[in-house]
């Protein structure tokens, strides 16, 4: 399942606990899809930061004293 069938499925899981409930297995299955969704959030930004390199701004170079 990708992320928009994903996203599609929870917002229609949701429409539904608004208009009538939802029953034990389709709690379970939002659950769940929730988890694979949050995970996929974390893994994104964990590999955006994994990409972040810091560069020290060569004005407060050791030895520069900042002139």
């Amino acid at each position: 399942m990708n992320i928009d069938e994903l996203v599609a499925r929870i917002n229609e899981l949701a429409r539904k606990q608004k208009e009538s409930g939802l029953n034990e297995e389709e709690l379970a299955e939002r659950a769940k899809l929730r988890e694979i969704y949050l995970g996929n959030i974390r893994k994104n930004f964990r590999a955006q930061l994994d990409t972040i390199e810091i560069v020290d701004d060569p004005r407060h170079e050791e030895g520069n004293n900042g002139h």
